[in-house]
């Protein structure tokens, strides 16, 4: 049994206690305000390269993957990723054509699958047509969901590590976001915090386009692809109509650096 003193003794250190836990209630909560402004303001600030940049293009081109790709393309006898893997390569004889004429001009490309999950099958490096081939062929064989915004959320960040002025996302995709973040809000963060710098382009690859159609509002562009050959023709409409032919003049009309 405590004596008189003792429970004094409590009494005080209780009270002490009580004030100290007082004293330091609103100082904790002024820090996790503190903590959660910090955070608002740093998921709304505008992307930052992480090297200088220069003049150049970098092209992140995202394939889906999903179980859906293993079906038969429509007007041809092949799995849909087969067809998009060959038409995918053959739009390298385009960056071929423009290194020839522009060898002073950077091209980078990296490779991206997506399906549930995302995969980075070759980091965005200088154009090299061989490797860009070893890389198609490492496409993993079609299974699992669909994850066009997560594919879009990974692949950005690359870009602005490629050190050029020129950002693009190339996305070949034929069905509808069913995994992680859905792809408008992904595709509207990317507008608003690159103020535009990163374009995004979709091939909507036997699936209607119109699920894709706000890219309209944020600078992009969707085209549709009902069959193996449409989809040759509308990434060789996307890729030299639009990316490589923008990418000619670049030296003319570089972004304002903020």
């Amino acid at each position: 049994m405590l004596t008189r003193r003792g429970r004094d003794a409590v009494v005080l250190a209780v009270g002490a206690l009580l004030l100290l836990t007082a004293g330091c209630g609103p100082s904790r909560r002024a820090q996790d305000r503190a903590r959660r402004a910090a955070a608002a303001e740093a998921s709304s600030a505008p992307y930052q390269a992480d090297i200088e940049e220069g003049l150049g293009a970098a092209v992140a081109i995202l394939v889906d993957t999903s179980g859906s790709m293993g079906q038969t393309a429509p007007g041809d006898s092949r799995p849909k990723y087969v067809v998009a893997q060959e038409s995918l390569e053959a739009m390298l004889d385009a960056t071929d054509a423009f290194v020839a004429k522009r060898p002073d001009f950077p091209i980078k490309i990296g490779l991206y699958s997506f399906s549930s999950s995302v995969r980075r099958l070759r980091p965005l490096q200088l154009y090299d047509r061989n490797a860009i081939r070893a890389a198609l062929q490492q496409l993993p064989r079609p299974g699992g969901g669909t994850a066009i915004g997560e594919a879009m959320s990974e692949a950005r960040p690359d870009l602005y590590r490629a050190g050029v002025f020129r950002k693009y996302l190339l996305v070949v995709t034929d069905g509808e976001n069913t995994n992680g973040r859905q792809p408008e809000p992904v595709a509207r963060e990317i507008f608003q915090k690159s103020d535009g710098a990163v374009q995004v382009y979709f091939v909507a690859f036997d699936t209607s386009p119109e699920k894709f159609a706000f890219l309209k509002d944020v600078g992009g562009d969707v085209i549709a692809a009902g069959t193996g050959a449409n989809l040759r023709t509308a990434l060789d409409g996307i890729y030299t109509g639009k990316i490589l032919a923008e990418a000619v003049d670049a030296g003319e009309r570089e972004p304002v650096k903020k």
